[in-house]
């Protein structure tokens, strides 16, 4: 299949180019990342909505983001669904929510992703096309993580986790470094980390781990242990990984 799905190589540099995570890699890990990047579109329905027109870069821009976290993992890892919606800009998904109190609202709220259990992914591609700088915001990196925090259940920042890794330690590691984020943000303090970390413990997992391959070393530097988690979880090391000078340079660094 990938001998008959092969895509332009300039197509793939420009769309390659356009992510920080991705200048990190070695040649081995960008032929990997191309290859899954092939099977994930031959895999899973791209469609588009309200008005939306998507081309192949366009998906493949979406496919690079989602194999970075399964780079070393396997795309078994996404297999219980197929379906990725991808409207022009933020969505509203009207659907009922129930509140801490018991009462059953209809959340009308705007989205620039979601991911459901057992179902698509759905995203903004507004967001999905500025995504991809040192920032450490990347919503396609957030829904997917979502959407393997989900393989055991709702996504409550409790993936399903590797034989040898030690359940007590993420569980302890996160829910101390998210009870300390919670509280700088309660208190104003300016984060190096997206403040909407501070949403859940499954929000908090997300937005880590689009700050774990977007600002490795942010992460490695202000919560140490739990970068050690995400990097035996994911099965890579991204702040290992040198970020070319260019790149370094339009991050300030």
């Amino acid at each position: 299949m990938l001998a008959r799905a092969q895509v332009d190589e300039a197509l793939w540099d420009k769309v390659l180019g356009r992510f920080s995570f991705a200048m990190r890699l070695d040649p081995p890990e960008r032929a990997k990342l191309r290859e899954m990047a092939i099977l994930f579109l031959h895999e899973k329905q791209i469609s588009a909505a309200g008005g939306l027109e998507l081309d192949l870069e366009m998906k493949l821009c979406i496919a690079v983001q989602a194999c970075i976290l399964v780079l070393n993992l396997g795309l078994d890892s996404y297999e219980s669904w197929v379906e990725i919606i991808v409207y022009p800009d933020e969505f509203v998904s009207r659907h009922e929510v129930h509140t801490d109190a018991g009462v059953v609202e209809m959340d009308e709220s705007p989205y620039a992703g979601q991911a459901w259990l057992r179902g698509p992914v759905i995203l903004s591609w507004a967001d999905v096309a500025h995504a991809g700088d040192t920032d450490g915001v990347n919503v396609v990196i957030h829904e997917f993580a979502h959407k393997l925090d989900m393989l055991n259940g709702d996504a409550n920042g409790y993936p399903p986790l590797h034989a040898g890794m030690d359940r007590a330690a993420w569980a302890q590691t996160f829910s101390a470094a998210y009870e300390s984020f919670c509280r700088d943000v309660d208190a104003g303090r300016d984060t190096e980390i997206d403040p909407y970390a501070a949403e859940s413990p499954g929000e908090f997992f997300a937005v880590l781990s689009e700050a774990f391959f977007e600002l490795p070393e942010v992460v490695q530097q202000v919560y140490p242990q739990v970068y050690r988690q995400l990097s035996q979880y994911y099965r890579q090391d991204p702040a290992s990984r040198e970020l070319p000078r260019a790149w370094r340079l339009r991050a300030g660094g």
